[in-house]
């Protein structure tokens, strides 16, 4: 069987990511030593956020958890204190399915120009296709791993960020920020309901979030995708698509892996060229943007791990360690790069 994100490595492909990550990211041997920031991801708070997630149940295209999942979502990036957009839209599915689609978008330092773009899907596939069990082909799959836990992760994010905004006490109460950067936290809707002979019918959210921008003329320095972000034993190779759009944000995202003690997370070899959200937010909205996917070249079930778009994809097979890896290296690229002194 075919995956949704089907692995298309091609020899020219990987030629041009190769040679643009060489030729674009070299850095200056004058660059200072970087240092592990002070700030400490959680990796209780995020399995918490990923265990919340499913407990709705599956968050299946027009269901009823997949509507009050969402409402959650909002709530919570309200609660820690960032500007919340809804993208609503009906998409239509390969089958012809209407599709009452969510875009959530949190914004971090809304007032800022300079921004930076972290995103996941949020939607759960509403078939286990890929179960060695034939009889679960036609079950949801709870996606607390290919879903939820990117979604986890950026909230875990956001909450330490709002935890660390502190107000200089004047009658304004005016907030002191702990980055000097916008942050958008984009979940994407739709991503799930797709097949593999209707080769645009994945990231559905995401395409139409990149022709439809949430906020007019909306640009980014860069954007990182987390997709699948928990799952166990997972290794994060350089993406081939990533490669070749953003060799650089690449080469930072593994440094900053380095810096914070997770290169084994991150080994710096490559891995195929994936179909995901990252796709029309560089080719559409323009904005260079990686894929952090983890990569199983030796798993039989699916390079994309054994629990890839089977029943088994729940809270039992989410790793702390994975979800710390993955959430501790955006802390350290964020904080290293956009931090500023707190009062």
């Amino acid at each position: 069987m075919l995956s949704k994100l089907s692995i298309m490595i091609t020899s020219a492909l990987l030629l041009l990511a190769s040679c643009g990550g060489t030729q674009k990211s070299a850095t200056p041997a004058s660059t200072p030593r970087e240092e592990p920031v002070a700030f400490t991801f959680s990796a209780d708070s995020a399995y918490q956020f990923c265990q919340q997630q499913c407990d709705f149940g599956p968050r299946t295209m027009n269901s009823e958890a997949h509507e009050r999942c969402g409402q959650w979502i909002v709530s919570q990036f309200e609660r820690f204190g960032l500007t919340v957009t809804e993208q609503r839209a009906t998409l239509k599915g390969f089958d012809g399915t209407p599709l009452l689609s969510n875009n959530i978008i949190a914004s971090y330092r809304p007032d800022l120009q300079d921004r930076i773009l972290i995103c996941a899907h949020w939607d759960s596939r509403p078939w286990a296709d890929n179960d060695p069990n034939p009889d679960n082909h036609r079950k949801p799959v709870m996606a607390a791993n290919d879903g939820a836990s990117g979604v986890a992760v950026m909230l875990e994010i956001a909450r330490l960020l709002g935890e660390n905004t502190d107000y200089i006490t004047t009658a304004q109460r005016q907030p002191v920020y702990p980055l000097n950067v916008g942050v958008d936290f984009v979940c994407f809707d739709a991503e799930d309901w797709g097949d593999d002979g209707h080769s645009d019918s994945w990231a559905l959210g995401a395409q139409h979030w990149a022709a439809h921008l949430h906020k007019p003329g909306y640009k980014a320095r860069y954007g990182i995708l987390l997709d699948m972000v928990g799952g166990q034993n997972a290794r994060f190779c350089r993406e081939a698509y990533s490669l070749y759009y953003a060799p650089q944000v690449v080469d930072r995202v593994w440094r900053a892996a380095e810096v914070a003690g997770y290169s084994s997370y991150f080994p710096k070899e490559d891995g195929g060229a994936i179909t995901d959200d990252h796709g029309p937010v560089n080719q559409v909205a323009g904005i260079p943007c990686i894929d952090i996917i983890p990569y199983y070249p030796e798993c039989e079930e699916s390079s994309f791990g054994p629990t890839w778009h089977t029943v088994s994809d729940d809270m039992q097979h989410i790793d702390r360690a994975t979800l710390k890896a993955v959430g501790q290296t955006l802390v350290q690229l964020l904080f290293a790069d956009f931090g500023q002194p707190q009062p």
